[in-house]
């Protein structure tokens, strides 16, 4: 696998850091994860089919489990061992906590210059809300990106997933192989912070326009891809089902109102989204309504344009596409799991499947702390 024999240390806990190092994990480097005597809080986040609760081991599969102490000088100084075998280090603490129990950057690259380490957290090192705790929706709230996922009443709605964890987790991931990519030349390794807050940020690209070009809030109801174009929207059937149109070239728009017969239409979305083009939603959101979902996907699927059923998570996972793509994996004792979605024509994932029960691997990997070695 791509990168066998890569060891990380995996201080992170919830989403964004473990999201970083499953993905190193399922490619084959080894990921030592240090979790406090408590364990990682999500241990007990969520439904559970085995051992650990699913949340967990979604994101910690593949790893192994050291419990170390970090307030006690000697699991301090364990870790501080440890690193100096270690290309990548990952850590999600609030700025300034590392420093306080003396496992920051500096304290771990006077022991090993070719560190890569990276720092996850809300806000950054930086900034008015450098000290401010933080999950997932304030940080999509503070972005603006709130102010863009509104539900039908006009209100913000929260995301169904967690944009901000994820996005930083790949950026993280991102930053993490350029700098071991860049490591090969140079010999030495690189402080990388990612921060949610500027992760989400970034991923405004293609909404922020008005901003830029106008200096004004776009309005979610009339931007292309927020609610302001009739082949970019969510559709009601007749049987409490929903459709959505997801294509506004228009090729895709003639296919559709030439099969409707309403070619007068066309020129609105000539124009661009925006009001104007209410009569086209009006006139597809009756003729979706008249249609179950069944018969409007029919209906679609010979016009050769963008369009989906409307899922629930669960029927998204019997899917055929899911099954075709063997997106979901199963392993000896009939719990299911994500597949890897990097997939190399060599060299495959090959994740491990078990996640490690709190402090599993403690001997094993002290045990080479005096070796100097790995597994």
């Amino acid at each position: 696998m791509k990168l066998t024999g890569l060891r990380v240390i995996d201080l992170s806990q919830f989403l964004p850091g473990p999201y970083l190092t499953l993905t190193l994990a399922d490619h084959g480097a080894e990921v030592i994860k240090i979790e406090p005597p408590g364990g990682d809080p999500g241990r007990s986040i969520g439904l559970s089919d085995g051992p650990a609760s699913v949340f967990f081991r979604n994101l910690n599969r593949g790893k192994k489990s050291v419990v170390l102490n970090l307030k006690d000088d000697a699991d301090r100084q364990a870790l501080l061992e440890l690193c100096e075998t270690a290309d990548v280090f990952v850590e999600s603490f609030r700025p300034g906590v590392v420093e306080r129990l003396g496992v920051d950057y500096e304290q771990i690259a006077a022991r090993n210059a070719g560190i890569v380490y990276c720092s996850i957290n809300a806000f950054g090192s930086e900034g008015p809300y450098r000290d401010h705790p933080a999950h997932d929706l304030a940080t999509e709230a503070l972005a603006g990106v709130l102010s863009m996922t509104l539900g039908d009443d006009g209100r913000p709605a929260i995301p169904g997933i967690p944009m901000a964890d994820i996005t930083a987790g790949l950026q993280g991931l991102a930053g993490v192989l350029m700098a071991l990519l860049r490591r090969q030349q140079t010999g030495r390794g690189e402080h990388i912070e990612v921060a949610m807050f500027d992760a989400l940020f970034a991923a405004t690209a293609n909404i922020i326009g008005p901003v830029f070009a106008e200096n004004r809030q776009p309005n979610p109801k009339h931007e292309r891809t927020t609610g302001g174009s009739a082949f970019y929207r969510i559709y009601d059937t007749s049987d409490g089902g929903q459709i959505v149109l997801a294509g506004q070239e228009m090729k895709f728009v003639e296919r559709v109102l030439d099969a409707l017969d309403r070619r007068d239409l066309i020129e609105l979305c000539a124009r661009g989204p925006g009001p104007h083009q209410q009569p086209v939603i009006d006139c597809l959101a009756e003729f979706f309504a008249s249609r179950s979902r069944h018969e409007a996907l029919e209906w679609l699927a010979k016009l050769d344009v963008c369009f989906a059923p409307v899922n629930t998570l669960y029927e998204a996972t019997q899917d055929a596409n899911v099954a075709a793509r063997d997106l979901l994996l199963t392993d000896e004792a009939g719990r299911r799991h994500l597949a890897p979605p990097i997939r190399f024509a060599d060299e495959p994932a090959r994740p491990k499947f078990q996640a490690p029960a709190l402090g599993e691997h403690n001997d094993a990997v002290l045990a080479q702390i005096a070796k100097g070695g790995s597994q």
